[in-house]
């Protein structure tokens, strides 16, 4: 069995609590109350009960480190530079919607560098964890990324904004592109989980524009540790600010960063806005 650190323990616990009240929710989805923040964007007594669970459950065991939190904003620590980065769950959409693709994700971050992340999908009881410097795991077994090198045989996840957001031409012609020169492309709604996938090899790349840090800071880490290349669509470290993020085996990280180099080249001037704030994953 792999070793879990304290700070992995810690996120793992305060996850699996969060997950109980979740899936006795998502059984009674009819019922939750719900408010909008936007197109496509929606927020329910789910997401706040469960951000409210991880906040008591990881302040309790750590009560210095602060938060950056998708409902709560941001939480001051005290005295450190570390701090959780907290999505409570994951595709509130596909949860509304009773589609059973959602998760919850962990992020822990220290100094601006990612140091552990942790996605758990309730509903199929899979945990993905990751630590800087040892590795990432799916439950307790070690997991890498795909070895494939050929686009044509590859399968690709992403993410789309809705009509009328900033960014869904720029996204829709990036698909265009892509998905002729692939074997396949997965719009599951939660970046999360995508990311997690790629670091299992269940994926082979992922590439989203203006995320936000919750979406990607756990899978960053796992990705990282997996064996993988994660990076803004430039190749530079992901910018948490601008949020476009792109992950990769190391045989087609490259690849897909041409690609999307190519469309974004070909779109007319100002159509592509990278880093549009506007999008939230889902």
């Amino acid at each position: 069995m792999a070793r879990r650190s304290p700070n992995i323990t810690v996120m793992v616990q305060a996850a699996y609590k969060a997950a109980r009240k979740l899936v006795r929710d998502f059984g009674e989805v009819e019922n939750l109350q719900v408010s909008k923040k936007g197109p496509a964007d929606f927020v329910s007594a789910a997401d706040i009960r469960a951000e409210k669970i991880l906040r008591s459950e990881l302040q309790r065991a750590r009560p210095t480190y602060g938060f950056l939190l998708e409902e709560g904003g941001v939480v001051e620590g005290q005295g450190t530079d570390q701090r959780w980065i907290i999505d409570p769950l994951d595709s509130t959409l596909n949860f509304l919607h009773g589609i059973p693709h959602f998760c919850i994700s962990i992020g822990l971050e220290q100094g601006g560098e990612m140091l552990c992340g942790v996605v758990y999908d309730p509903l199929r009881d899979e945990l993905f964890w990751a630590e800087r410097g040892t590795g990432a795991y799916f439950n307790d077994h070690r997991m890498r990324v795909s070895t494939r090198g050929r686009l044509d045989e590859a399968v690709f996840g992403t993410g789309i904004p809705s009509t009328g957001r900033e960014g869904h031409d720029s996204n829709i012609s990036q698909l265009a592109e892509i998905t002729v020169s692939i074997a396949g492309v997965r719009r599951t709604g939660s970046a999360a989980l995508d990311l997690a996938y790629v670091a299992a090899g269940r994926f082979d790349g992922f590439w989203e524009p203006a995320l936000k840090p919750w979406n990607f800071a756990a899978g960053i880490v796992l990705v990282r540790e997996a064996g993988g290349y994660i990076t803004g669509f430039d190749g530079r470290p992901v910018d948490h600010e601008r949020g476009d993020v792109m992950a990769a085996n190391d045989n087609l990280h490259g690849e897909l960063k041409a690609l999307l180099e190519k469309v974004n080249s070909d779109l007319p001037r100002g159509l592509y806005q990278p880093g549009c704030r506007d999008h939230d994953g889902c």
